[in-house]
């Protein structure tokens, strides 16, 4: 195992790590940065730790996809029980939609038996009929990626700063994924640009030749990484993205080496930030990761930059409306003009970072790291509260009166908390997944013009599974304690209704608040089919918001 790349050693006082505006602020929101440091494996083996989350994530494909649209699921408040292959299964079960399975037993002779992650594998192979003989390598592939990772984070400090330690924190990734871990490339050692390894390490410096230089918007942030000679400029690279490209070093690229500092990886394992510039940056990535091949293709790259100039007096206008709302924008790319797999292999995205973004005494953690944390406390169903108010409004408002569709998922929100733990702040960041209803695009490119368009229905759905089922109903999971799920989702949909009265109770949102099906996105379906993630379609889950109408 070739551990050379990840950094073992906290930052310094003072280091490149600490260097960025705001370290003052982290320190008054030490609190709420603590719980990201814990590491989320306790004292079970990574073995056993690392099957059992791939069997819980299995089950849970299972009652959504697999099962349950079937009409083969029976769930009570504490256990699930499922038919799949010709075999009954079943689990403990909580957190409502969320379904926080445990203990995966199968029925065997007529006694209960401990469910294997490889016989699952044969039920749900035998229930689709066969066809995938890549089904069962993934998932233990992505087994096999929980399993170091588990036992990695048992021997490597995580970083000091709260921010970073939350994107490193998804060690077992998607609960409603079959493969969450799974990153298969023709070449390189993963491990050493795993995030949830608390890897760092330099980028890979390329000189491009002026006159192939292709950029957009301002990426000129990039230019203070190093020193390009004269008739070039400067180009990172990700390092294991330079493992897989063959690059035409003959004087069209020429190799600068690397930075003199460390990157960290955020949580989507491509996207990297750099403390000397205090700016995310966003590479492309051969690598398939969970669905899809990470790369910017080049008409995501401008519809970036393009987004980040619509969205300016939007997201002012959404910080009026709702105190606390911050956005990350995408002001600029660079990539070389080599053909169009090379333009989008080292097409390279500038982003602004959160601690630039956060206001002061705010300490931004990601979402999904919250969501695997026990966050119950004493105030439970004030943070609740508050937190519902600054994630969903704004996203609720965004897409009913700008026609914007935000992509509010576990991975692209940032909740800032104040020095008592407290949701003060919501930033939403990533704009490949941000959409846009009604708006006038005639004067983009074509292909760009359509990678930025959705229809109602396409939009409304992407709302409410990113922001309600992705994402509300995890957090929720995590409260429910001595508050049931009951009281929590009763008081968001208060909360939600009275946003409604506000905006003359919008058709698709007061049917959302009178229990109508949630969609929730097939990813079981998409990796047994081998399509394109963008393809994903649906299915119905129960609406924990029903009231009546």
């Amino acid at each position: 195992m070739d551990r050379l790349a990840i950094d073992s050693t906290n930052p310094s006082p003072g280091s490149a790590a600490d260097s960025a505006p705001g370290t003052a602020d982290r320190v008054a929101s030490d609190s709420a940065g603590r719980i990201m440091a814990e590491s989320a494996v306790g004292t079970e083996s990574a073995v056993s730790v690392a099957e059992a989350a791939t069997v819980a994530a299995l089950l849970r494909c299972c009652v959504r996809e697999v099962a349950g649209p079937r009409g083969r699921v029976w769930q009570s408040d504490e256990q699930v029980l499922l038919e799949v292959g010709g075999r009954w299964l079943r689990a403990r079960a909580g957190g409502g939609i969320a379904l926080r399975l445990t203990r995966g037993e199968w029925l065997r002779d007529g006694v209960w038996e401990p469910l294997s992650s490889a016989l699952l594998v044969e039920l749900i192979t035998a229930e689709l009929g066969g066809g995938n003989p890549e089904f069962a390598e993934q998932v233990a592939s992505s087994r096999s990626v929980m399993e170091v990772l588990a036992s990695v984070r048992e021997e490597v400090a995580p970083p000091q700063d709260p921010w970073l330690a939350s994107e490193q924190a998804l060690v077992f990734g998607h609960p409603f994924h079959p493969t969450p871990k799974a990153r298969i490339a023709a070449k390189g050692d993963w491990l050493s640009y795993a995030p949830e390894a608390y890897a760092r390490f330099p980028l890979r410096l390329l000189g491009v030749r002026e006159d192939l230089v292709v950029e957009e918007g301002d990426p000129s942030a990039l230019d203070r990484l190093g020193a390009a000679p004269a008739g070039y400029r400067l180009l990172p690279v990700h390092p294991w993205q330079y493992e897989l490209l063959d690059l035409p070093m003959d004087g069209r690229l020429i190799d600068l080496g690397f930075t003199s500092g460390l990157s960290t990886p955020t949580s989507s394992v491509r996207t990297v930030y750099e403390p000397d510039l205090d700016k995310c940056l966003k590479f492309s990535l051969d690598v398939r990761i969970t669905n899809c091949v990470r790369k910017n293709a080049w008409y995501e790259l401008s519809g970036s930059v393009e987004l980040s100039r619509r969205l300016a007096p939007v997201f002012a206008d959404l910080a009026e409306t709702f105190p606390g709302t911050r956005w990350l924008p995408e002001p600029g790319y660079r990539s070389a003009d080599l053909g169009t797999s090379l333009l989008e292999g080292l097409g390279v995205l500038v982003r602004c970072s959160p601690w630039g973004r956060a206001g002061r005494g705010v300490t931004p953690v990601l979402a999904g790291a919250l969501a695997v944390r026990d966050l119950r406390r004493a105030d439970a169903m004030a943070w609740w509260v508050a937190y519902v108010e600054r994630v969903a409004l704004p996203v609720l408002d965004a897409y009913f009166r700008h026609g914007v569709v935000l992509e509010a998922h576990l991975q692209n929100v940032l909740v800032g908390l104040d020095s008592q733990g407290m949701p003060v702040e919501a930033v939403f960041r990533d704009l490949e997944g941000t959409k846009l209803v009604g708006h006038d695009l005639s004067g983009l490119v074509p292909e760009v013009a359509a990678a930025l368009e959705y229809d109602a229905e396409r939009g409304w759905n992407r709302v409410v599974y990113c922001l309600f089922v992705n994402h509300l109903a995890e957090i929720a999971a995590t409260l429910e304690g001595p508050r049931t799920l009951r009281d929590l989702w009763a008081a968001a949909g208060e909360l939600l209704a009275c946003y409604a009265d506000t905006r003359g109770w919008p058709p698709p949102l007061a049917e959302l608040l009178a229990g109508v099906p949630l969609p929730a996105k097939a990813n079981l379906a998409v990796r047994w089919s081998r399509s394109p993630d963008k393809t994903a379609t649906y299915v119905q889950v129960a609406n924990p918001l029903s009231r009546p109408a």
